[in-house]
Parts: structure tokens; C-alpha cells; sequence
């Protein structure tokens, strides 16, 4: 039964783990040098460490959403956040890559139970629709925030208390928030009827781990990368099969919207896989090649994640007065000017260059992210989950794939080529995105 409003406790402690989610897709870039130098991670175990939490988290989302309609999403959140919290205590306890690239797998699963859920039980809970919208908006900026905390807490605590103390820091905190969701009652989940599809799901994960492992693994062993590419292959072939017979496929969209959907997730994927591949190489650029501290180059970060979160609301102004795909198009070009500045940067090892950059970088994201998720919901405005689920998706999808490419292209800091490899990548993503940007206009015309 809904409540007429749902204890500040409780929003505190879903908001919290929403936190928590994002803030694990960050935090962890500080600390990649620092693990590379004592587990010997090297260039593919760097790109492991990040997508093993990616992976798992991209491939479950829409599964993890299905599973908590049917079975209640109190329950579903509770059990992500036990299976979160004991893998970060695993993660901070590692003793080799091996253990920690695993650990790193089960907090991604853990926050793919987790993420659906958090939304869902303040919305269940809150009947009225002006209380659901303020805490929906309170949701989605705590959450937002933790995309500019993550480099800088990241590079505190490794610079005072190593990289352990980065996974240390959500288990008191997933304690915190276990509280108030055990006390939850089980709220209006649990009646959606009809089986999970777990077939899809399964080869869903494995076609995203294939592609992932194969890029990943190229440059070691080409005929082992072909050998994933094409189980990758076969497993998404599957998945599509699969999931036009389902009688509850994990995505149902009608074919008059499928198109205008399938073209916002696509940009929504380019955006992250963009934004966490650069990330992924400018922690090393600051570490490992202009020998700056932790805490130095998260606090460079800033500027790129800090508009993320205050750029939110008259994005969305925007995108009502002017269109989301004009809007998304004039985020693009804003960060692919970000992208250009930020190579230019790199070669010249130009730290001003590179922080004024990364900030007109974090503008453009900061007015594409929430006018692409806009363009999304109008494309299946009687089912806002599915567009939700299908963005996330493809989002995360996007930022596994941008690590394991601009790690294998740029190779490991320490090369001779990795400086100019990094400005090419990124000079490649400005223009990616200028193309993008001007295909959105079109777009706009024609829808």
C-alpha cells in the first residue's frame, strides 16, 4: 500500500544508494595509477578494473528493473545493496587484479539491482503528483552530484589513505542506507505479473562482456580477440532473436517508435563512452605523464563533472522552449569545442589549457545529458521505464566500450606514443560529436 509520504529516512537512503552508483563510476579513475603501480595492473587490467564494474552493470539494468516489478523492488534494492557492500569490502581487500577485477563484477551487479529500485520505491510510495515530482528531482540530483564528487574524493582519500580507502568508503555508508530500506514496508511492486526474460538477459551480458573482452584483448592476442568478437556476435544475433519471440521481452517498444529510440540511445551511448574512455586517459595524463598528485588531478576533473549537475535544470528549459534534439545538438558541438581545447592541452602539457577545456567539455555534456534523455521519453511517452531503461542501458553500454577502446588505442601511459595517442582519441571523439551534433538538427526536421 502507498504511503502519503515516504520518511525522509527513506529518500535518504535510496538517494544515497543512487549516490553511491554513479559515484563507483568515477572515484575509481584517481586511483588507477596508484593500483597499477602495486598490483602491476597493467594497460588491459587498468581497463578491466573500470569495466568489470560496467559490464555487469550495463547488461543487468533492464533485467534488474523486470525482476523488481515482479518480485517487489524493496527486495530486489536490499539484495543490491548487501552484494554492493561485501564486494566493495572485497575490492578494498584484494590481494591481485584477479580478485579485484572480480570484486569489481559484483559491485556492478550490485548496483544494477540497486539503480531501478531506487526511483521506483519513492515513486510507489508518493501518490501525489507534485510531491513525486520534487523528489524525483531531489533523486536525480543527488545522484548527479556524485559525478563531480567522485575525482575529488577519489583523489583525497588516495593521496592520504591509498586506493583501498576508495572502496572502503561505500561500505559504512551502504550500512547507513540498509536501515530505513529493511524498515520500508513493501510498498505497490510485485504484481506485475508475467515471467523475467532471463534468456535475453544472459545474452545480453555476454554479448556486451564478448565485445568488451575482445577489444580489450586485441592487442595482446589477436586471434583470441576474434575468437570473443565473434561469441559477441553470435550472443547479440541471440539476443535479438530471442527478444523478438519473447512474450515479455526486457524491451517492448511499437515499430513506429522503435526507430526515433534506437537513434537517442545511440547518441546517449557516443556521450559516455566519449566522457569515461577521456576520463579514463586523463588521470593518467596527470599522474603518470605530467607527474601531478591525486588530489591535484582530481580537483583538474572538476570543472568537467561540476556542470553536469548545475546545467540540469535550464538544459531542460531549453530543450521545452527549442526542441531536445536542438538541444542535444548544441550540446555536442559545445563539447566537441571541450575536445579539441583538451587535446591541444595534452601535447602541450598545458594544465590551464587543459582545465578551461575540460570545462567547456563538462558545459556540453552538462546541456546534452538531460535534453537526450528528454528525446528518449518523447519518443515512447506512454512508457517513460522503458525509455529510462533503454537510455541507462545504452549509456553505460557506451561507457564500457569507451574504456576498452581508448585504453587499447592509447596503450599504457608509460609508452612513448601514449601522449599522442591520447590527443588523437580525442581529437577523434570532438569531431564524432560535431558530426553527431549536426546529425541531431536534421533529426529535429524530420521528427
Amino acid at each position: 500500500m502507498a504511503l502519503d509520504r515516504p520518511p525522509w529516512s527513506l529518500v535518504l537512503a535510496l538517494c544515497l544508494g543512487y549516490f553511491l552508483i554513479l559515484l563507483d563510476v568515477t572515484v575509481v579513475n584517481v586511483a588507477l595509477p596508484q593500483i597499477n603501480s602495486d598490483l602491476r595492473a597493467g594497460a588491459s587490467g587498468l581497463a578491466w578494473i573500470v569495466d568489470g564494474y560496467s559490464v555487469p552493470l550495463a547488461a543487468l539494468l533492464l533485467a534488474a528493473g523486470a525482476v523488481g516489478d515482479r518480485l517487489g523492488h524493496r527486495r530486489i534494492v536490499v539484495l543490491g545493496m548487501i552484494v554492493f557492500g561485501a564486494a566493495s569490502v572485497a575490492c578494498a581487500l584484494a590481494p591481485t587484479m584477479g580478485v579485484l577485477i572480480a570484486a569489481r563484477a559484483g559491485q556492478g551487479a550490485g548496483a544494477a539491482l540497486m539503480l531501478p529500485g531506487t526511483l521506483a520505491m519513492l515513486v510507489e510510495r508518493t501518490p501525489d503528483a507534485a510531491a513525486r515530482t520534487r523528489l524525483v528531482g531531489i533523486w536525480a540530483a543527488i545522484g548527479g552530484a556524485a559525478l563531480p564528487a567522485g575525482p575529488v574524493v577519489g583523489g583525497v582519500l588516495v593521496q592520504t589513505l591509498g586506493w583501498r580507502a576508495v572502496f572502503w568508503l561505500a561500505v559504512p555508508f551502504i550500512v547507513l542506507a540498509l536501515v530505513p530500506v529493511l524498515r520500508a514496508p513493501r510498498g505497490t511492486s510485485g504484481s506485475v505479473s508475467g515471467r523475467v526474460d532471463v534468456a535475453g538477459a544472459v545474452l545480453l551480458v555476454a554479448a556486451l562482456a564478448g565485445v568488451v573482452s575482445a577489444i580489450i584483448t586485441a592487442p595482446d592476442d589477436v586471434g583470441v580477440a576474434g575468437g570473443l568478437a565473434v561469441a559477441a556476435v553470435v550472443a547479440g544475433t541471440a539476443f535479438v532473436v530471442v527478444e523478438r519471440r519473447a512474450r515479455y521481452p526486457l524491451i517492448s517498444v511499437s515499430r513506429q517508435a522503435r526507430s526515433v529510440l534506437a537513434q537517442a540511445c545511440g547518441v546517449a551511448a557516443l556521450m559516455n563512452l566519449a566522457t569515461l574512455g577521456g576520463l579514463f586517459l586523463l588521470t593518467q595524463v596527470f599522474q603518470d605523464v605530467h607527474h601531478r598528485s591525486p588530489l591535484v588531478a582530481g580537483l583538474a576533473m572538476l570543472p568537467a563533472m561540476a556542470p553536469l549537475p548545475l546545467l540540469g535544470a535550464p538544459a531542460g528549459r531549453l530543450s521545452a522552449r527549442i526542441g531536445a534534439w536542438r538541444t542535444s545538438s548544441l550540446g555536442l558541438l559545445v563539447g566537441a569545442v571541450g575536445f579539441g581545447g583538451m587535446a591541444i592541452g595534452i601535447v602541450g602539457d598545458d594544465l590551464w589549457v587543459l582545465v578551461v577545456s575540460l570545462a567547456v567539455w563538462g558545459a556540453g555534456l552538462g546541456i546534452l545529458t538531460p535534453a537526450i534523455v528528454a528525446a528518449a521519453l518523447q519518443a515512447v511517452p506512454g512508457s517513460p521505464g522503458t525509455a529510462s531503461g533503454a537510455s541507462n542501458t545504452s549509456r553505460q553500454t557506451g561507457g564500457a566500450l569507451g574504456v576498452a577502446i581508448f585504453a587499447t588505442v592509447a596503450g599504457p601511459a608509460g609508452a612513448a606514443q601514449f601522449v599522442s595517442h591520447s590527443a588523437g582519441l580525442f581529437v577523434g571523439a570532438g569531431l564524432a560529436f560535431a558530426l553527431t551534433g549536426g546529425w541531431c538538427l536534421a533529426l529535429h526536421r524530420r521528427v
